[in-house]
């Protein structure tokens, strides 16, 4: 996505936002890139729960014995920021990532930020999560909630709860379920509308490619 943009997947609620969004995260653990987990509806321990879940069923997918090494790497480079009971605050965010860096030396490439209500976000939140993007130069992916009932759609294909706020999103993703797995459809992708709508098939419980890989429709 590069440094400076922030990109959403759009799900609806068990379709599997976050475990997508820790596959994102361990693409950015595996290329030695430093990763923050800021969640707002999950303490960290249920948070490292999800992340040993998913490893465990990755490395067992691909069939690796020793995991060792890549369980260290993936636990060095990531941190994890919990804000519950509505007690998340940009000020907060800001501090706590400033801190990081300079105390204890870990430059974040990118932040996963799991729990935002889109139908509560207002546009200001996302101007201050730009910002922020462009002054700590990171990537930020959201998860954002959908519902089979709100069906409302912009002039440019975005659906609800992102479709009066796709200006501020530079990759937008949405996963459907299908009956033989999920769908991840492009959505949009920065300035390229010739790329939209491509969309690829994914195993449920892997999360990896089915084949075929890519699907026009």
């Amino acid at each position: 996505m590069g440094k400076g943009n922030i990109g959403v997947l759009i799900a609806r609620a068990g379709v599997g936002k976050t475990a997508c969004l820790i596959h994102i995260a361990f693409d950015k653990l595996s290329r030695n890139e430093n990763l923050i987990h800021v969640s707002l509806e999950d303490g960290p321990e249920k948070v490292i729960s999800y992340y040993n879940v998913i490893f465990y069923d990755l490395m067992k997918a691909l069939n690796v014995e020793n995991d060792y090494e890549m369980r260290m790497l993936l636990e060095k480079n990531r941190m994890i920021l919990a804000y519950l009971n509505q007690s998340f605050e940009m000020d907060r965010l800001r501090t706590n990532v400033k801190n990081l860096m300079e105390k204890v030396e870990f430059m974040p490439d990118a932040l996963i930020v799991d729990g935002i209500d889109f139908e509560k976000a207002d546009r200001e939140m996302f101007e201050d999560f730009k910002e922020f993007a462009e002054r700590f130069q990171v990537e930020i992916w959201f998860s954002a909630r959908a519902h089979r009932h709100i069906t409302a759609v912009n002039k440019r294909g975005i659906p609800y709860p992102c479709n009066h706020l796709d200006d501020f999103f530079s990759i937008i993703l949405q996963l459907q379920p299908l009956e033989t797995g999920l769908l991840l459809k492009l959505l949009k992708d920065h300035d390229h509308p010739t790329l939209s709508g491509l969309s690829i098939r994914l195993d449920p419980s892997t999360f990896f490619l089915q084949h075929p890989a890519v699907d026009s429709s």
